[in-house]
């Protein structure tokens, strides 16, 4: 009887490595050593959010938080849902909260037209893309829009829009405000794998700068998902030593490269999108930090012993790309355990396993 070629871990995370080629793992029930020879990380990307006042009401959400929500059985139906930031991801994840029975108010994309228009016209280079944009546009669309705050008591009540020149005051039950999306860096800067321009760094067959470990999808760069699926077959093919077939996939991870280029060219942050935090704004969600107590700071170590910025359950996952754009601080070190974890599953390593 032959063995099965793959070994699925569903439920599982990983805590911290070990000693080189070793991974501590945990699920539900228990933890566990997994030794490797050759890794592939496909550690995907997080939601880029920016601050606002207001934007840590109950009801305010990323743009992808509200679809993995509504994927996940929360109900929607019947409620105003206001759609606002930047990026493809907004007219998709309007799709999802209108297919589940939400009132969608609009779509506010902080894009000028021109760069919509330009963005537009170079899909023909990509015509499923350009069909899938045809399928998901709403007439409710507005570019060069964006949120100056989220209004509300003890939950969110009303939006207020800049649309151009003008403001306006929208009554909504949701707000969904996601700028676009940054790879997730966390496990790769742990196992000590350069970076290079805030994503995993690779060479042609996907090798980080750790020989043996390879990385794709997001966490080498935000490219949509069939870039991320061509990078993992070249990883899954010079990972086992089939170069030739993976040197085969270089042309049409270059097609993909391409769009990945495209979007990023079009849908920059305008300057005023990095200002709409206040003194008083919370920068820090997990410590109650404020912008004005980080302001003057030159970076992540100062901005813990004066503050514990960073230093909450989060682990500066999300202020931590926060203060990337606002102040242009490098990403926080990730600590061990990467994850919240089980004290039996920390016990379970000895001090010199852990790295």
């Amino acid at each position: 009887m032959s063995l099965p070629t793959v070994r699925y871990l569903p439920g599982t995370r990983i805590v911290a490595s070990l000693a080189a080629g070793a991974l501590l793992l945990e699920d539900a029930q228990t933890s566990y050593r997994l030794d490797y020879e050759q890794l592939i990380l496909c550690c995907g990307a997080q939601e880029l959010l920016l601050p606002f006042p207001g934007w840590t009401l109950p009801g305010v959400t990323g743009a992808g938080a509200l679809q993995a929500l509504i994927k996940s059985g929360a109900s929607v139906a019947g409620e105003r849902v206001l759609i606002a930031g930047s990026g493809p991801l907004l007219l998709a994840s309007a799709a999802t909260a209108r297919a589940a029975g939400a009132l969608v108010s609009g779509v506010y994309e902080q894009t000028d037209r021109y760069q919509l228009i330009n963005f537009g016209v170079g899909l023909l280079r990509w015509p499923g893309k350009l069909a899938q944009a045809f399928k998901l546009f709403s007439t409710r669309y507005r570019w060069r829009s964006h949120v100056i705050e989220a209004m509300g008591d003890r939950r969110l009540e009303a939006v207020r829009i800049r649309q151009g020149d003008a403001e306006a005051v929208i009554a909504c039950d949701r707000l969904a405000c996601g700028f676009g999306l940054v790879p997730n860096t966390v496990l790769a800067q742990h196992l000590g794998c350069s970076l290079e321009d805030n994503a995993v760094a690779v060479d042609r067959y996907q090798q980080t700068s750790q020989t043996g470990i390879y990385a794709a999808g997001e966490c080498t760069g935000v490219g949509g998902s069939e870039l991320a699926l061509v990078e993992g077959e070249v990883a899954g093919l010079a990972a086992t030593g089939k170069v030739e077939q993976a040197q085969a996939l270089f042309t049409h991870r270059a097609y993909w490269q391409r769009f990945a280029r495209h979007v990023k060219e079009h849908f920059g942050l305008r300057p005023e999108i990095r200002r709409l935090a206040r003194v008083d704004t919370l920068i820090c969600r997990c410590e109650d930090v404020a912008l004005s107590v980080l302001a003057e700071e030159q970076g992540w170590n100062a901005a813990k012993l004066q503050s514990r910025c960073g230093m909450g359950a989060c682990q500066g996952r999300i202020c931590g790309s926060i203060a990337r754009e606002l102040f242009g601080w490098s990403l926080p070190e990730p600590r061990v355990p990467l994850v919240p974890a089980r004290i039996e599953t920390l016990m379970a390593c000895s001090e010199k396993d852990m790295s």
